[in-house]
């Protein structure tokens, strides 16, 4: 089994990128990707424990990009050391730096104390998010769980008035273009979009170099499954797949390489166009 979704503490995750791998064994995966939250810092580790390991790695990366919608973009066979995705990388970590500071503020408005370090105790080395401030909130008492601490507070239409800048899509795309990487659309289904507005989007994304669709993805139901691989089979663009996995603490119920509730199992047949697999 493959899975080629993954967050470690380099972003948003819960375990470090040995700790991933030494999981990954574990689960018996013979292939997987590390695809951080807007940073590169976790596919060094993750990829020299992967080699030790004898497990297949593929490094990469996910870009929040903007437009009416966020959209999130996944970049793979990526130089981490490219100086134009390493300069991206740097303007999105400044840009979390001063969104946690705002956020501080807003969740303060509702009786929220927290101060930006005790937040930044649960992201180690890595950029705080979102699922840092829900976890010390769950430990500070202000939720029940790190779900809870979303749907009341870091989920809400007050808090996307908070959201940091994000670069346009085609500008996250063609980074990854730059770095050598393929540029793939994430979970689909996300966007809460039909098939005709789906299509119309990767028409678009097509045009700026987009190369792949994350048609495999933990919560994607057989049919919108179908539904994603017939897209990427008529626009003639790559198949990927991964659990979205970011540890238990982060998100329930989703497990590396399986999913949720074995809604995955990933082979490598399965997967297209991506020149690493092949």
């Amino acid at each position: 089994m493959i899975d080629l979704h993954i967050h470690t503490t380099a972003s948003d995750g819960q375990y470090t990128p040995a700790q991933i791998v030494d999981l990954a064994s574990v689960a018996g995966l013979s292939l997987i990707s590390i695809t951080d939250h807007d940073t590169t810092d976790g596919t060094a580790e993750g990829g020299d424990a992967a080699r030790a390991a004898g497990i297949g790695f593929i490094p990469g990366i996910e870009i929040s990009v903007g437009g009416e919608d966020e959209i999130h973009i996944l970049g793979y066979n990526i130089d981490a050391n490219n100086a134009q995705l390493k300069a991206m990388c740097g303007g999105f970590a400044e840009n979390r730096r001063l969104r946690g500071l705002r956020i501080i503020d807003y969740l303060k408005s509702y009786g929220v104390s927290l101060s930006l370090d005790n937040v930044q105790e649960y992201a180690g080395a890595g950029t705080i998010g979102r699922p840092h401030f829900a976890r010390a909130m769950v430990d500070a008492g202000y939720a029940g769980t790190v779900r809870e601490a979303f749907d009341k507070y870091l989920g809400t239409q007050e808090f996307k008035k908070i959201e940091r800048p994000k670069p346009r899509p085609e500008a996250g795309i063609r980074t990854i273009l730059a770095a050598g990487g393929i540029a793939v659309l994430a979970h689909p289904a996300q966007l809460d979009m039909d098939g005709a507005a789906l299509e119309s989007l990767l028409v678009e994304l097509k045009s700026y170099g987009l190369g792949g669709l994350e048609c495999y993805y933990s919560t994607h139901t057989p049919q919108q499954t179908e539904l994603y691989l017939s897209l990427a089979e008529k626009h003639k663009i790559a198949v990927t797949g991964g659990s979205d996995f970011h540890g238990e603490t982060v998100k329930p119920g989703i497990s590396l390489g399986s999913g949720v509730d074995g809604s995955l199992c990933i082979e490598l047949s399965d997967l297209s166009g991506i020149p690493a697999l092949h």
